[in-house]
């Protein structure tokens, strides 16, 4: 992909945040046709695909050994937790849900960047980071901001809750990782052949059968294979020739707007409550980010 200037650039960026919005409802429509572990495998395989086709194979020569083992090891546990957590809700709404609490991951990207690359933030830093969690919260209750609630709510599928909250805590780690070790490189190329490579391992293992496709399941395929690789492929544009600042602040609005097309694309039902937590979350991620945009 050649695009030069920065406003071109810019929006390349700003298109990858649209797509990435349309991840969550697509995995989960994939997921309940093709089975959570089949569906995700076809995903990122199918994105694998893609991504050769745009970028090309995968240099690794100037790449260290260490972000070759750590960025490969975060990213691959990122995507998988992702769309198994996706794949594995009980329900539609619940789906949504845990995308929001995958959008945790802003925020503890800019608490681990304090301690991991010595990153300097203000006191903000504080409420921006308890909203952000409060807003979490808030979403899981359901229902007022009772305790017994949240616990009940966790216990009804813990497998898909402990997957999203490690897709927070993995992609943050991903994050401070590649810029301390990455060196300017790109590889989410091979960092989607290996994810589609686990995937179809634990697929051989599962009790899944693929069902057969149909024009309707075929195009959702491609429509979140596309998404997903191409905004990956987008925002690594975006961010190295684009409006940092503006790519930053659009991409912490994406809880609201991936909730929103998730609604729309599954046809689910969100409470004033819910949106109210997508809202918070965004808001304290803004304030975590911030607080580092102090010190420049």
């Amino acid at each position: 992909m050649q695009i030069r200037g920065e406003r071109a650039a810019t929006v390349c960026g700003l298109v990858a945040i649209l797509l990435w919005s349309t991840a969550a409802g697509l995995i989960r429509s994939v997921s309940e046709v093709f089975g959570p572990l089949g569906g995700a495998a076809l995903i990122y395989t199918l994105g694998a695909v893609l991504l050769v086709s745009w970028l090309g194979r995968p240099r690794l020569r100037a790449t260290s050994w260490s972000y070759l083992i750590m960025g490969s090891g975060l990213f691959v546990a990122y995507e998988v937790c992702l769309s198994l957590a996706l794949g594995f809700a009980s329900s539609r709404n619940q789906a949504i849900e845990l995308g929001v609490v995958n959008y945790l991951w802003p925020c503890l990207t800019v608490l681990l960047a304090i301690v991991m690359n010595g990153q300097k933030a203000r006191w903000i830093i504080v409420p921006g980071s308890a909203l952000a969690l409060f807003g979490i919260l808030w979403v899981v209750s359901g229902d007022g901001l009772a305790l017994a609630t949240i616990v009940a709510n966790v216990q009804s599928n813990p497998l898909s809750y402990s997957l999203a909250l490690g897709c927070a805590i993995t992609f943050a780690l991903y994050c401070n990782v590649t810029r301390r070790y990455a060196g300017g490189q790109n590889l989410v190329v091979l960092f989607f052949i290996l994810t589609a490579a686990v995937l179809w391992v634990k697929y051989a293992f599962s009790a899944e059968v693929l069902p057969a496709f149909s024009l309707g399941s075929s195009l959702e395929l491609l429509a979140t294979g596309i998404a997903m690789a191409g905004g990956y492929a987008l925002w690594n544009i975006g961010i190295l020739r684009g409006n940092l600042t503006l790519l930053a602040t659009a991409s912490y609005g994406a809880p609201v707007l991936s909730s929103a097309f998730a609604a729309l694309w599954l046809g689910a039902h969100l409470t004033p409550q819910f949106w109210q937590g997508a809202v918070l979350v965004t808001a304290g991620s803004l304030l975590c980010w911030h607080a580092t945009r102090e010190q420049a």
